[in-house]
């Protein structure tokens, strides 16, 4: 083959593979630009498809579980249920736990508490002493669900009065910046996301739903159980049905509460030295002693042996 062969064989090699490679790139980029329009269009999917992209545990256990927990809840006491939903209600409906549901866990903790204790204690105690286990074992499986929602509650009114002087500030200064106060409301629990921006998101949801804004704001407060939020939506109802000024309530109630979380944190300041005694009188005081009084204790013992033996003779 002479050199003009070679060359020619060479460049179409040349070209042959740039074209591959052109090919390549393009398909990635084609592929690329798919991916991520499919991220940005609604992809039609059955009802089945949708739920088989959930995992195992929300598809089976979790509602297995909460049919479970439903129906143990029909057998227990219902005497209270009004007050419980209100509970659940004030803890922030925590995993959606409805009043049955959370009957039912009571009762589910107390049977499994006395079937493991009793499995422990029967034939290791005496009849008497095994029972009474058990029975107390059960009636602490079903005291823990209260106990629990109990703090549930405490936390959830500890952070909304922690974040509600901020929000007001907020509140007030988006209506004297010349905002409607629904739209400040909106900015406000757009800013946050806490306890109390997610039940300002609620009230407007109502609002928007049809409801008025005093029966939004009233749910609000039985919703939250907090005495300054009492106050607050109390102060905006009555700003609304006077035509008051809606920015010098805002302000005015921002001010107060401003002065009550200061108040707070001095009583708290103020209880510390009391909280304080428990731990210094049963942990520091006695290792206190052992150092200062410890070496002194054999020579004292000694001078008492000397002391007897000299009565003695």
């Amino acid at each position: 083959m002479s050199v003009i062969d070679i060359t020619i064989v060479a460049l179409i090699l040349v070209v042959g593979m740039g074209l591959i490679i052109f090919a390549v790139r393009q398909m990635n980029q084609s592929k690329a630009i798919s991916e991520r329009l499919d991220q940005y269009t609604d992809v039609s999917l059955s009802l089945e498809e949708l739920e088989l992209q959930q995992p195992f545990s929300e598809r089976v256990l979790k509602p297995l579980f909460r049919s479970l927990l439903t129906t143990l809840g029909r057998f227990g006491l219902k005497q209270n249920q009004e007050r419980l939903r209100v509970n659940l209600q004030l803890a922030g409906n925590p995993g959606n736990i409805t009043p049955n549901m959370f009957i039912g866990l009571r009762m589910a903790l107390a049977i499994s508490l006395l079937v493991v204790v009793g499995l422990l204690v029967i034939g290791r105690l005496p009849f008497m002493q095994a029972l009474m286990g058990t029975l107390i074992a059960a009636m602490i499986g079903y005291i823990l669900p209260g106990i629990w929602l109990d703090r549930k509650i405490k936390e959830r009114k500890k952070n909304i009065l922690k974040a509600l002087p901020d929000a007001l500030d907020l509140l007030c200064i988006s209506v004297e910046a010349g905002l409607a106060f629904d739209l400040a409301l909106q900015r406000v629990a757009q800013k946050w996301d806490n306890e109390l921006s997610r039940e300002f998101q609620r009230v407007l949801q109502d609002i928007r739903l049809g409801r008025t804004r005093r029966e939004a704001l009233r749910d609000l407060v039985t919703r939250t159980g907090v005495e300054d939020v009492q106050t607050f939506v109390s102060a905006v109802i009555q700003a609304d049905q006077l035509g008051v000024s809606m920015s010098k309530i805002l302000r005015i109630q921002s001010d107060q509460l401003r002065v009550r979380r200061r108040q707070r944190a001095e009583e708290a300041a103020q209880k510390a030295p009391v909280k304080m005694l428990i731990p210094m009188v049963f942990l520091i005081f006695p290792a206190l002693f052992v150092v200062i009084l410890g070496p002194a204790v054999p020579r004292i013992m000694q001078a008492l042996g000397v002391m007897n033996s000299n009565m003695g003779n």
